[in-house]
């Protein structure tokens, strides 16, 4: 009689719990990154009544009789399903497409979490809404990131500059009609080390023969002239250049066809100093700068982080992960790479809860619950009877 009462407590005591677990994940429907639990239960010892007995020549083999003493809490555990994704048009929201995790860095300890809801702080930094530090690569080397490097904090210098480049290659393409008798003059600006403008003057004129074309080069006070032939093909020779002030002009992908004028300048490998305009964030995790000279440059790369049992990390609030025993040790590469998922910019990952199966579950721990009740009232009420048996 009283194995029933024990019994029934317990389930009391499990199905208390897995309504707990249930009524958080309810909380959490709208928190951005979370990961849904779900309860599982075993039972406890059983109490053997009788003892398996072996068949023999005249008897037949009895199976254990045994009594079961409750129910206890199996495990909980997070499911780390994709969850929805919810458009912000914020650049430093971020959604992990795939496996992985943020790395942060909160005080001395580094956590890891899916919630990728960023923003930048007064020093620039990368930092989640508490104020952890998300983690990456900022050394650049010969303009990469390199990401042989131990984590360092994700750094967005706001006054960052870089420096000119000198113009050392003009290239120009497009058709020169083959029946025209007057020059045709192209200008474009160019840099010198200092940054300094400086126009550059492209002719082409016909030359004295057929199929022949007088250019001439025109940078400051520097002037280069060169004669170039088609040879009845329409075509300039390769390479076909003209070198004026350190500048190399280059016309190898000039046509002289009859027809329209379409001769441009493609482009030209200089500019001048720029600071930092904009940013944006790739699929790879690179923070690429814009700056006012049109120039792009990677400041900063963002790390992510898989284990190989996930569901062994440990929850330790504000959305983040401790690793554990069971976990395993981080690995960490970057987005895209090594089975790590990519990042996608202006999306947040929400909540994987399913409000159809949590209701469920609320029904099923409230029968469970009640019918666990009845046992005890039950059993009360045989006890009662027991205790009356003598007046």
């Amino acid at each position: 009689m009283l194995r029933s009462l024990y019994s029934s407590i317990s389930g009391l005591r499990v199905h208390q719990q897995m309504l707990d677990v249930t009524g958080n994940n309810i909380a959490n429907v709208n928190t951005v990154g979370f990961k849904a639990s779900q309860t599982t239960f075993r039972d406890t010892l059983s109490e053997l009544v009788q003892a398996a007995g072996a068949p023999g020549p005249d008897a037949g083999g009895m199976n254990p009789a045994q009594i079961g003493l409750g129910v206890r809490l199996g495990s909980i555990t997070t499911n780390f399903s994709q969850g929805g994704t919810q458009t912000t048009g914020r650049g430093t929201d971020l959604r992990i497409q795939g496996d992985g995790f943020f790395v942060v860095r909160s005080g001395g300890e580094q956590l890891y979490t899916r919630a990728g809801a960023f923003s930048f702080d007064s020093q620039g930094r990368l930092v989640t809404s508490s104020g952890q530090i998300v983690q990456g690569w900022t050394t650049i080397v010969n303009g990469v990131v390199d990401t042989n490097t131990a984590l360092q904090d994700v750094v967005l210098p706001f006054n960052a500059t870089v420096p000119p480049t000198a113009t050392t290659l003009v290239t120009l393409t497009g058709n020169v009609p083959d029946n025209t008798t007057t020059p045709i003059t192209l200008s474009v600006d160019t840099y010198d080390a200092l940054g300094n403008r400086i126009p550059l003057t492209v002719e082409i004129a016909p030359g004295a023969n057929p199929d022949e074309w007088q250019v001439t080069a025109t940078l400051g006070g520097a002037t280069a002239t060169a004669t170039f032939t088609t040879g009845g093909t329409g075509v300039f020779p390769n390479p076909a250049t003209v070198t004026v002030g350190g500048v190399d002009v280059d016309l190898s992908a000039l046509t002289a066809y009859a027809g329209e004028k379409t001769v441009k300048v493609e482009d030209q490998n200089g500019s001048p100093a720029g600071t930092l305009q904009a940013y944006t964030i790739g699929p790879d995790g690179s923070v690429v700068g814009v700056f006012s000279n049109g120039q792009r440059q990677v400041l900063a790369q963002i790390a992510l982080a898989n284990f190989t049992n996930p569901e062994g990390l440990e929850k330790v609030g504000d959305s983040t992960y401790r690793p554990t025993l069971n976990s395993g040790l981080p690995q960490i590469g970057v987005p895209g790479t090594a089975g790590l998922g990519s990042l996608q910019s202006h999306t947040l990952e929400m909540s994987n809860v399913d409000l159809a199966a949590e209701f469920t579950n609320l029904v099923i721990a409230q029968r469970g619950f009640q019918a666990n009740s009845r046992v005890i009232t039950t059993s009360d009420e045989l006890l009662h009877d027991l205790v009356n048996l003598k007046r």
